[in-house]
């Protein structure tokens, strides 16, 4: 898979071999992308059972209950990691066959999910694209485009669509605070497509949206709560705030698989807290941007809640609010 760490300076891949460094590789955020995720735990499990193909069929799932365990404590925060090891943890479940023979319903199963993946997201891209005029200039927060899942994307997807129909976009990239992923990643996007952009700090999103020249506001989910309160990457409640006191619609494109109807709200789901260095690993003129004594917190998360979000586009079509009562049945 492309080894996001290293955009937009190099473009490499990571070579995954086994659970272990499927994990590992998401942990240290090579891969990333609440949809991508999904499908690389998938591949994960998939992997650890053709290593292991020659172990008796017992031994064979127990292993890779383990890798199941380890693989979703890689990102507990993503939602679709957790779904797409639990489909292939089904299938151990309801497989009386050989080593081999599991191995391979699991490859099988890891390749399906990421064509299901492709389709998803092209019909979110469309949906999305629907919602945009000729001409409207956006704010699109952290990285959703195909980076972020097998192909197309989901916010940024829509975005795209948009621009390949020929409609006059303008993307106003937040950059992304602390990992830059609006920076590296949707700027390198961006670019890639010939979609007119600029890149703006976290804290300038109030100004332009105050200033009635952004249209619209579009964005991702890792995790999305029964009621609709929407768990995405940091810096999502804070825009979405200022989109809202200023009357432009909060857009949120996601795959029903991130989804969870388990959770009430967005107060139940974990948010996962990275290391200091992230933030503190800054330099200004050279020189470090914080004291060498210095702490730091950093959520890598944030939760909004649903009244501030105008609409979502899923694979099966525009919902909006109120988004428990008119989710499809």
């Amino acid at each position: 898979m492309i080894d996001q760490r290293l955009l937009p300076s190099r473009f490499e891949y990571v070579t995954v071999e086994s659970a272990a460094q499927m994990a590992a590789a998401i942990r240290e955020m090579a891969i990333r992308g609440a949809p991508a995720l999904g499908v690389a735990g998938a591949f994960g499990m998939a992997l650890e059972a053709v290593r292991n193909r020659d172990l008796r069929v017992e031994e064979l799932k127990a292993r890779l209950h383990l890798a199941a365990d380890e693989l979703i404590h890689a990102r507990p925060t993503a939602v679709n990691l957790a779904w797409g090891v639990d489909q292939m943890s089904r299938i151990l479940e309801t497989s009386d066959t050989s080593s081999r023979e599991l191995a391979q319903r699991l490859v099988t199963a890891a390749r399906d999910l990421a064509e299901e993946d492709v389709q998803t997201n092209l019909k979110m891209a469309e949906h999305g694209a629907s919602l945009i005029d000729d001409g409207d200039t956006i704010i699109h927060h952290c990285n959703t485009g195909s980076l972020a899942v097998v192909d197309w994307g989901t916010a940024l997807g829509a975005i795209r669509f948009a621009h390949e129909q020929g409609k006059r976009v303008h993307v106003l990239v937040d950059e992304t605070r602390p990992r830059l992923q609006g920076s590296r990643l949707t700027a390198w996007e961006c670019e890639q497509y010939g979609i007119p952009y600029e890149i703006i700090t976290d804290n300038m999103a109030g100004f332009f949206l105050r200033s009635g020249k952004v249209k619209k506001v579009f964005f991702g989910a890792d995790h999305v709560a029964a009621n609709g309160d929407v768990v995405n990457k940091i810096g999502t409640y804070m825009l979405s705030l200022a989109a809202h006191a200023n009357h432009v619609p909060v857009v949120c494109v996601f795959p029903t698989s991130t989804l969870d109807l388990s959770v009430k709200t967005g107060d139940q789901i974990p948010i996962e807290f990275r290391a200091a260095a992230e933030v503190l690993n800054l330099s200004v003129n050279g020189e470090p941007a914080a004291p060498a004594t210095a702490q730091a917190l950093n959520p890598a998360f944030d939760i909004t809640p649903h009244h501030l979000i105008s609409a979502w586009v899923t694979e099966a079509g525009i919902i909006q609010p109120p988004f428990g009562e008119n989710l499809p049945h």
